[in-house]
């Protein structure tokens, strides 16, 4: 088997089922309870969130969730409750996941203003959208920090030294929330500037219904959840022990020698590429083209600059039907998407690829290939002989109608 949906979930690190299991074993008093496996339980998790905290920025604090959608959502419609007497207006992208363009539409029916900036044909957002939309009753702005379609990474950092600017000049709050989840585990984090920020665990070999959103320690969001009061008031819940101390393991795993795992994936990944348009006519790259392969690279996309993430390929091969080449490299064990799992059972084009300019059928001919760290060279191999083959048979047959 190759898999290379790794955006979609990855394969979960032995070390992390091996834990949870021993978690779920011995260490299942409730965090909350007095007695001794209650302590027990409760020092695990404050070790897991300090464990945490140490990825972030300095100055904020670490809310436990059920992974990224919810983080998500807890962001937009805990800011927006906190804001909405000060302002109604949400700057966010046309290339957001669905649980921040989902919740923006729910957030619109109850009165707020959502804008929406665009992106260029690499994917890459436009700064001057965003500047040009912000107003004085703006309360927040949520920019991916990269695509999980396109790979492209967000220029986060100079987004946020604007908001900051904004801030600063005209007496304003925005708030500045990323969703992080196609990038925690695979690029550096320490420096991340952002006010709000959402990572789900099983997309770094973590488990799957576990995440967390991290919050400046002085924006102090309402209760997204409320009950018995866990997680600081902010997401009452029992606390999902054996998944937290998963995630914990996993990150740190993830960012053990993280730049020499960014520059293996490079190579894997451009490798696939270079490949593929070798042996095949008619193949294009959907995102930016250079890639982030080293930890400086990765972290220095600018406004102007676009970079792909290392983890993601999208090509399109004109001439073929997208799913229909899914199903037949399924077929000789090799596992890749058309697009966002969380949008597979949805209808249209990918909102993604149509905003980066894609028709119609440039979009219906795509595929996403994703890596993790375990990914080689000779599995691309086999991939290159197998797409070539897949796709030199269908434009025979003439598929693409």
């Amino acid at each position: 088997m190759i898999y290379l949906d790794n955006s979609a979930t990855t394969r979960q690190y032995d070390e992390v089922t091996e834990l949870m299991y021993r978690v779920a074993k011995e260490t299942y008093g409730n965090p909350s309870s007095l007695h001794s496996l209650g302590f027990e339980a409760n020092n695990m998790l404050t070790d897991a969130r300090r464990d945490m905290e140490s990825f972030m920025a300095t100055g904020g604090e670490i809310v436990f969730t059920s992974g990224g959608t919810e983080s998500d959502n807890m962001a937009l419609v805990s800011t927006a409750r906190k804001m909405k007497r000060r302002g109604k207006r949400i700057i966010t992208t046309e290339v957001e996941h669905p649980a921040v363009l989902e919740t923006c539409k729910r957030l619109a029916e109850d009165g707020f203003d959502i804008v929406y900036a665009g992106v260029d044909d690499t994917g890459l957002v436009k700064t001057e959208d965003l500047m040009q939309a912000m107003t004085d009753d703006t309360i927040m702005v949520s920019v991916m920090t990269v695509n999980n379609e396109s790979g492209t990474i967000q220029p986060v950092n100079e987004i946020g030294r604007m908001i900051r600017d904004y801030n600063k000049k005209h007496g304003t709050g925005i708030v500045f929330h990323t969703d992080a989840v196609q990038a925690f585990g695979k690029l550096p984090f320490s420096q991340l500037d952002a006010d709000l920020v959402s990572v789900s665990a099983h997309k770094f070999h973590g488990p799957r219904g576990t995440g967390f959103l991290y919050m400046r320690k002085d924006l102090k969001l309402p209760a997204f959840i409320t009950g018995g009061g866990q997680e600081n008031h902010y997401r009452s819940s029992t606390e999902n022990l054996p998944g937290i101390a998963g995630m914990a393991l996993a990150a740190k795993m993830s960012y053990e020698k993280l730049d020499a795992k960014m520059a293996r994936m490079c190579e894997v990944n451009d490798h696939l590429y270079k490949g593929l348009t070798a042996e095949l006519k008619d193949v294009v790259l959907n995102g930016p083209k250079e890639l982030g392969c080293s930890i400086s690279s990765a972290g220095s996309g600018s406004a102007h600059t676009a970079v792909r993430c290392p983890a993601v390929l999208n090509l399109t091969f004109r001439g073929t039907r997208g799913e229909v080449l899914l199903h037949t490299l399924e077929q000789d064990g090799i596992f890749v998407s058309t697009g966002s799992a969380c949008a597979s059972h949805k209808t249209g084009d990918s909102h993604v690829l149509s905003a980066m300019g894609l028709d119609h059928k440039a979009i219906e001919g795509a595929i996403r290939f994703s890596f993790s760290e375990f990914n080689t060279v000779e599995e691309m191999d086999i991939v290159i002989d197998k797409v070539k083959m897949a796709v030199n048979r269908f434009r025979k047959l003439g598929s693409f109608r």
